[in-house]
């Protein structure tokens, strides 16, 4: 029976799958056509796909809170590859993401087509990242960040990267934190975090196997940013989830920068 209901959750996947690869080609076709497709387009696409996906994973989602009515960039903590689909039914957006993403199989060609930008650790581009985000928020398209930069177990909360949030100063746009949470059994999901040398195909069938999991995801209050620093915006956003997800706990304030005389 278990067997199974494996089989039926991964079919289920695949027919996502195909119609997402139906719209990147689509997109694809209109690129060699040299035919524009603007990025809030694309977003809405990209929002319908995951959605459909979101509904096929094996999660009882609870959304707590109001969804933005303004273009914000949307920060949240990392747990596992789920949160993109997750996240991304709630409102049409585009998705930062580390740069061996774009090497996936699949995955990866998909997520280049829906529009999500890429980074590379250390790679020093940091600049054109910031500018390529402000260019969004300026069109009215909404970004999501991770700015711990990586996955974590869900029991505990990186330092926030302050340089990530600095598109929002730039172009006056409010933060949305967002908390994420994975329970199972009214516990921290001890399956559903991505980390360390996992992949992706592995973690899928460790996830089909079980029974549904729970997710809660908690839309905060935004942030404004005009005006702030992009350490105090990050601190500020950290604050936020950290609280949300593990109550008033206190948290390392940032050292404030002196000024260049």
């Amino acid at each position: 029976m278990q067997r199974l209901r494996v089989y039926a959750r991964i079919v289920r996947v695949l027919l996502v799958v195909l119609f997402g690869l139906g719209m990147a080609s689509l997109f694809s076709l209109y690129e060699r056509l040299h035919l524009s497709t603007p990025d809030d387009r694309r977003q809405r696409w990209s929002q319908l796909f995951m959605a459909r996906l979101a509904r096929a994973l094996p999660f009882k989602v609870t959304v707590i809170g109001n969804r933005p009515q303004q273009p914000m960039l949307w920060v949240s903590n990392h747990v596992s590859w789920t949160d993109i689909p997750l996240l991304g039914m709630l409102a049409p957006m585009s998705f930062l993401s580390k740069a061996e993403v774009r090497q996936w199989p699949v995955a990866g060609w998909l997520a280049l087509k829906a529009g999500t930008l890429f980074i590379r650790r250390g790679g020093g581009d940091s600049q054109l990242l910031r500018q390529q985000i402000a260019r969004h928020l300026q069109r009215a398209c909404p970004v999501l960040i991770f700015p711990e930069g990586t996955t974590t177990d869900g029991r505990s909360l990186r330092t926030f990267h302050g340089r990530l949030l600095a598109s929002a100063i730039d172009t006056a746009t409010p933060v949305q934190p967002v908390a994420v949470r994975y329970l199972r059994g009214g516990k921290p999901d001890p399956i559903a975090p991505f980390v360390g040398d996992d992949d992706l195909l592995s973690h899928l069938l460790r996830l089909f196997a079980h029974d549904c999991g729970e997710v809660q995801i908690h839309l905060l209050a935004p942030i404004q940013s005009a005006g702030q620093e992009r350490a105090a915006l990050a601190f500020n956003a950290q604050l936020a989830i950290h609280t949300a997800l593990f109550g008033a706990q206190p948290v390392a304030q940032p050292q404030r920068r002196a000024k260049a005389a």
